[in-house]
């Protein structure tokens, strides 16, 4: 498999090589079954540095211009995306958005790692902002558990705007899975998601040590 391939003989090497990464809490990731890996979003680069130093496949859910990018630059990108294991998230609501979860759920549901933003889009200043609803509702409906992933300095390594990332220290902490049946049954209560989507934030706000901003991040950030 082309993602594997990519992983264990181009990505990881190179990240190896002119990274210093200080990996912690790699054992909270479950070995086998369904799992939702749920980070704050830095930099672009997230959807290379976490999957590429886990040994189970991830699967990530990423912003849908990524498969959409017109001319030579657009398909490479596209390209690198669909095979590092990305599924692209329509953001706009409704049936498209939807869509992108139930895809989400069937992987979950196959007994697959799926990694989420539940900030929806990355940060456009490294602070933490409010999580969306979509984590807590593929956790409720799924009862898969949430393992909270803090990435620390890859807005450093690649602010947005820069195309390739500049060598040095990069942070990956992943905290215990988080547990939900306390609400179980509750996927289409909006209460119950909100809870859900805040105890997710809280966890990744312990590990990341970010300052906190209680709206939506906004929804265009440059490259």
């Amino acid at each position: 498999m082309l993602y594997d391939f990519l992983k264990r003989f181009a990505v990881r090497p190179l990240i190896r090589v002119f990274f210093r990464v200080d990996l912690r809490g790699l054992e909270n990731v479950p070995d086998t079954g369904a799992v939702i890996l749920a980070s704050n979003h830095l930099s672009v680069s997230d959807s290379v540095f976490l999957p590429a130093m886990l040994e189970r496949p991830v699967i990530f859910l990423a912003k849908d211009e990524y498969f959409n990018g017109r001319g030579l630059k657009g398909r490479v990108t596209a390209w690198f995306f669909r095979n590092i294991n990305q599924l692209p998230m329509d953001r706009s609501g409704g049936r498209k958005s939807a869509a992108s979860l139930a895809s989400a759920n069937r992987a979950l549901g196959e007994g697959k790692v799926l990694g989420i933003y539940p900030e929806g889009t990355r940060s456009p200043d490294g602070r933490l902002y409010r999580a969306k609803l979509g984590v807590a509702k593929l956790a409720l409906e799924s009862g898969a558990p949430v393992v909270p992933v803090a990435m620390i300095g890859t807005d450093k390594a690649q602010p947005i705007g820069r195309t390739i990332p500049r060598p040095g220290k990069i942070g990956i902490k992943i905290g215990k899975p988080l547990n939900f049946d306390h609400l179980a049954g509750k996927h289409d209560d909006p209460q119950a998601l909100r809870q859900c989507a805040d105890e997710i934030r809280q966890a990744i706000n312990v590990l990341s040590g970010q300052s906190y901003v209680d709206v939506y991040a906004p929804s265009k950030a440059k490259k």
